[in-house]
């Protein structure tokens, strides 16, 4: 919770920092313990205050079901495909088809009907009650549907469709030749919802079952998407702590921590290698000199205030910049995960040297060619 609560501080959910970390959290225990986070959707919806948003068990499809077709089936055999459910034209551009009487107009859109429902029985061949299309299903074929009870829903997002079929536990098919072949995706329920003044597919009980939905209420699509990002960075730094559950502790204590040590270091080491060691130690303690600089407070002493602290045994201190001063970052509860920040101390030394590597190639100096004494 308290690493929720320190990647939401410079967030704009800042001031609900403590809802919408609780929010997160229960949100990535539903994981049981997995860092794929396509289980967990987030959905935007203006209308209401942040603090409206919640944590919706199953998973949610911003579409809506096909006319004359049950808005409520349970025990669900779902055939998930991407496949053109319009009338089969000649798809070629610029192709004609030239008849000589009306009555072959009739016979060729007869053929057309024909042949589409052949593909609609082979789909029903599947042995499922609901048909989701990545593309749209003309009114014909949504008919057949609706004849035979299967629920049918059209033009589902390609994101939509993949993460609902590894949700589902079912297959994307475009072609209908094999059902014995065919993955079927299952849930106990699905119905249609609303939230706000929009209609929405609820998919509960699903084969994925810690798969989950965070529903964003807000003013403005502006709010609305800074706060989809800053749940989105809360979401990762979680997934990376259950799978390596190691703390650090933040407000550039760990970064001062490792300064010390880097530069206890270097005053050990002879030669000039003490000197680049020195230099990275500088470097690291950039990073609260940065943070202290954003907030507005006076760095360079905070920053000494802090050195003096560590120098003295207080490795746990840190910058308190609600307060502007020094504080023991255990009794703040800011903390920071262990994976994420050795990451990017590694990823801030490799660019550090791939950008000196770059500079010597470009300082090199130009080869000296020797003069051609051949023609003279």
């Amino acid at each position: 919770m308290n690493i929720a609560r320190t990647t939401l501080s410079s967030k704009i959910l800042q001031g609900k920092k403590d809802y919408f970390s609780k929010l997160c959290v229960d949100a990535v225990l539903k994981l049981n313990g997995k860092t794929d986070l396509q289980g967990i959707q987030i959905i935007k919806r203006l209308g209401n205050n942040m603090s409206d948003s919640y944590l919706e068990e199953g998973f949610l499809l911003e579409k809506r079901i096909g006319i004359n077709m049950p808005k409520r089936l349970e025990n669900a055999r779902i055939l998930i495909a991407n496949t053109p459910m319009d009338t089969d034209k000649v798809k070629i551009f610029g192709a004609r088809v030239r008849v000589d009487t009306v009555a072959k107009v009739a016979e060729l859109e007869l053929a057309e009907k024909e042949k589409m429902k052949d593909k609609v029985n082979k789909i029903l061949q599947h042995n499922c009650n609901v048909f989701i299309n990545r593309q749209l299903i003309y009114d014909y074929p949504e008919q057949l549907f609706a004849e035979k009870g299967v629920m049918a829903i059209e033009h589902a997002d390609f994101e939509g469709v993949e993460r609902l079929a590894q949700v589902l536990g079912g297959d994307i098919v475009s072609t209908f030749d094999t059902p014995d072949k065919v993955r079927l995706g299952k849930c106990d329920l699905i119905e249609e919802i609303i939230i706000g003044e929009d209609k929405l597919i609820k998919f509960s009980g699903v084969a994925q079952g810690q798969a989950c939905t965070i529903v964003l209420r807000g003013a403005t699509q502006q709010i609305l998407d800074e706060a989809e990002r800053s749940i989105h960075d809360v979401l990762c730094v979680l997934s990376q702590t259950v799978k390596e559950p190691r703390i650090c502790y933040g407000g550039g204590a760990a970064e001062m921590l490792m300064a010390t040590a880097v530069s206890q270091l270097a005053v050990k080491t002879a030669g000039k290698e003490s000197v680049a060691i020195e230099s990275f130690a500088r470097a690291l303690r950039q990073l609260p000199t940065i943070i202290a600089d954003n907030a507005g407070y006076d760095s360079a002493e905070l920053i000494s205030n802090l050195r003096a602290a560590h120098t003295s045994g207080k490795s746990t201190f840190g910058l308190d910049m609600e307060n502007g001063r020094i504080a023991d970052m255990i009794q703040l509860g800011i903390l920071e995960s262990f994976h994420l920040k050795q990451q990017v101390v590694r990823s801030a030394a490799e660019a550090a040297e791939m950008v000196l590597r770059v500079d010597n190639i470009i300082r090199a100096p130009v080869r000296q060619r020797e003069r051609d004494m051949r023609h003279h």
